[in-house]
């Protein structure tokens, strides 16, 4: 298991490999569909992010309210290929992380490797256990989506495992290959 303190780094990516257990502690961004629709928009219109997107890891999640002593409810990963249109963008406007589950289209792996950057996959059917590593989250923009909206959370040992590396690396393929019996 490699802990890893967010915002990554160039050198922390490099270590990183497909298939590697991870502990992600720091911050990080969140947003879904809606809001990456947003932030896709306005840079193919050439305007300013509401969001410094540069050196940050982006986790696709939209939380239940949160419960009493917890800083969200349940916050389970959101499958990641809906955000396949709008990641190579944000890729190439300095992202270095995503975490979310689910395979990514071949596009979304030439950008991460490309940008030196990783695609984590997060449990999925783990929301609550995976909310206790969320300690603190704040509002950035886009409040009017509710749960979807680009928020800052604060993890502690918030557990995924590297799916994506920045050699292209692809869990969902070298693992299928394990145990295809043709």
């Amino acid at each position: 298991m490699k802990k890893i303190t967010l915002p990554l780094t160039d050198e922390q990516i490099s270590t990183l490999k497909a298939g590697d257990s991870v502990l992600l502690t720091g911050t990080m961004i969140t947003g879904r569909d809606a809001a990456h629709k947003r932030l896709f928009e306005l840079a193919q219109n050439g305007e300013p992010l509401p969001v410094e997107i540069g050196g940050e890891t982006i986790y696709y999640v939209g939380p239940a309210p949160a419960k009493p002593g917890y800083a969200v409810g349940p916050a389970g990963p959101t499958s990641s290929y809906r955000m396949d249109k709008y990641a190579p963008t944000l890729l190439d406007m300095g992202l270095k992380g995503m975490v979310g589950k689910g395979a990514r289209n071949a596009e979304v792996i030439d950008a991460i490797v490309r940008n030196h950057a990783v695609y984590f996959a997060a449990i999925g059917g783990a929301a609550a256990l995976i909310a206790k590593s969320i300690k603190k989250t704040e509002p950035i923009c886009y409040e009017d989506l509710g749960t979807e909206s680009v928020r800052r959370y604060t993890v502690e040992d918030f557990p995924c495992i590297v799916a994506v590396d920045c050699e292209g690396n692809n869990i969902y393929e070298s693992e299928a290959r394990k145990y295809n019996r043709e």
